[in-house]
């Protein structure tokens, strides 16, 4: 789940920023009678738009939205007809009917506008300095501030003097989307030098060298949901519960499988901030032309990949998280969860631990079973209908595949699958299926649910451990999270966002993730949180990619993964 790849502009951005350009022409067309349209622009704008709305245009259309006469608009249209710079259709299978869209060309070049418009007003209202970094403004930031009060002990100490609340975050969309809003417009909570991103290894050992400090650096935390057991374990995050209530952040507004992300034993030492599901993408379209149902089960995934697997013309059968290290292993744990069996040998029945008092024989790896066996011979399979880079192919590698046409399924956390309906340069947007979880042998449909929790480090004074945790209780409100919801991030851990209407209309992925919800198909036990979680992950990700690269035979891998783990766990005298 490192940072997504996401472009410099969004549907959303370049939508509003169309918006607010045409907003601003307005007036003086209306104070200067003389002054007269622009074609040109008004069939841009309008092309655009439809584009991203996915609204076909006709010829005749665009001619009454140019603002000229009709024989002037025609001559317009023609000419960027001719110049390539409006691309005709087949509207009807005789080919004598046409809808229009942008071209490349036209759509580069908008995007290109809407990028310095993005800069401009970066450097006069937030304070930018760097010009070319127009990625790191969001437009619509006006309205996410504006709408979402902050706490006034934060804006009363920031007017006051008082020092600037301090992030270290995961380095993804959603958090460079969160830091800008604090930086940005009229409340300028923070400024951006005040965050630190960082990908999730190096996030990790900042934790850790952070913890060491006699004071911490950060005010608040990014903790990876499977890292809670060791942080919060050592003592290393400050427990929230004499700050939670009802008033400020009602636990009862979140899913329980999410709001137990960030507890460990009897205390709260984390604020789910967002979470995202491991699901399965599909080309709604291309099954539909070669007429096949979506897959249910691993057999039935391999079917399909093999029936869509077309390398002569650069299409693949499925994209998913094959790199060494994190990636690999992080599919292995997902993949066997969907054969019933965790990693551990934790009890089958339950959906839920207390993973703080789980010891003894509930500890010991279960990787050398049937379930491994049988998810190791799935991945070989998986290898023969994949692009010829899987086993370099990460988070970013599996999306940027799928979102460019290069496979006909993914496995993809639901967070990066909302670039897939939003990213300006998607081929798949309206054309993708979002599905549960494949089964595997004897197994389930199990969706595991990722993401992050805001902490608060154990070694922060007092007082601004007070602060922080009203910022927490603020960035994690529904009016917070709603926000981000409707500008593209599809993130609904809280109940009440999940069922606003608004909230749902803005993506398909959060309905269908509240579908899984309400079905009870949400785990966290895939990965879990023990305080070992690090040592797990970096076996698997070491052996299970060395088995798929021919260096080792699947029993030789397992086994290895198995006695990793197992000798870890008796040095720390967990059984």
């Amino acid at each position: 789940m490192r940072r997504t790849g996401a472009p410099a502009v969004t549907e959303h951005e370049l939508l509003r920023i169309i918006d607010f350009l045409e907003r601003v022409r307005r007036p003086f067309a209306a104070s200067v009678p003389i002054a007269e349209a622009d074609p040109a622009w008004n069939i841009t704008a309008h092309l655009v738009r439809a584009h991203l709305k996915g609204e076909p245009v006709t010829t005749t259309a665009l001619a009454e939205a140019a603002g000229v006469p009709y024989a002037t608009a025609m001559r317009r249209i023609h000419g960027l007809i001719d110049h390539g710079f409006i691309a005709k259709l087949p509207a009807s299978r005789t080919g004598k009917s046409f809808r229009l869209k942008p071209s490349d060309a036209l759509l580069a070049a908008f995007v290109a506008q809407a990028k310095q418009v993005k800069t401009v007003l970066a450097e006069t209202l937030g304070q930018r300095r760097d010009a070319d970094r127009d990625e790191d403004y969001y437009f619509g930031g006006a309205d996410f501030v504006g709408e979402t009060l902050p706490p006034p002990a934060l804006v009363r100490r920031r007017q006051e003097g008082g020092a600037d609340l301090r992030f270290l975050l995961n380095d993804d969309n959603y958090f460079a989307a969160m830091r800008n809003m604090w930086a940005d417009l009229r409340n300028n909570l923070a400024s951006r030098r005040n965050f630190t991103l960082m990908a999730l290894p190096e996030l990790h050992a900042r934790l850790r060298a952070n913890a060491r400090l006699p004071v911490s650096e950060f005010d608040i935390v990014a903790c990876n949901m499977p890292w809670l057991g060791e942080f919060a374990g050592e003592g290393l995050l400050r427990p929230l519960d004499r700050y939670v209530s009802a008033e400020s952040l009602n636990p009862l507004d979140f899913h329980p499988a999410v709001w137990t992300t960030g507890q460990w034993g009897d205390q709260q030492f984390g604020v789910p901030i967002y979470c995202t599901i491991e699901i399965m993408a599909a080309r709604r379209d291309w099954f539909a032309e070669a007429g096949l149902a979506f897959p249910r089960t691993f057999d039935e995934v391999i079917a399909a990949a093999r029936a869509l697997h077309r390398p002569d013309q650069g299409r693949y059968g499925i994209g998913w998280n094959c790199a060494r290290g994190m990636p690999v292993a992080s599919s292995f744990m997902v993949l066997m969860g969907c054969c019933g069996a965790p990693i551990l040998n934790l009890p089958r029945a339950r959906r839920y631990y207390q993973w703080a008092s789980t010891r003894g024989d509930a500890l010991r790896p279960r990787i050398a079973t049937d379930e491994g066996r049988a998810v190791l011979d799935y991945m070989h399979r998986l290898l023969a209908v994949s692009p010829p880079d899987i086993l370099e192919m990460d988070w970013n590698g599996r999306v940027n595949a799928f979102l460019a046409g290069r496979v006909s399924m993914t496995y993809c956390w639901s967070m990066a699958a909302a670039r897939f309906e939003y990213d300006v340069a998607s081929t798949v947007k309206r054309r993708v299926a979002y599905l549960p979880q494949p089964k595997g042998p004897s197994g389930m449909t199990a969706n595991p649910i990722g993401g992050f929790l805001l902490s608060i480090p154990a070694n922060l004074p007092e007082d601004r451990a007070a602060l922080a945790y009203e910022a927490i209780a603020w960035m994690a409100s529904p009016s917070s999270m709603k926000a981000h919801v409707t500008n593209g991030f599809p993130v609904a851990p809280r109940f009440s966002v999940a069922a606003d209407p608004e909230a749902q209309a803005s993506s398909p992925i959060v309905r269908f993730i509240d579908k899984l919800a309400q079905r009870g198909l949400l785990c966290t036990w895939q990965r879990p949180p023990v305080p070992e979680y690090a040592v797990i992950e970096r076996s698997l990700g070491e052996h299970i990619h060395a088995a798929l690269r021919g260096e080792v035979s699947d029993e030789a891998a397992l086994a290895g993964a198995q006695a990793d783990i197992d000798a870890e766990m008796r040095a720390r005298g967990r059984y």
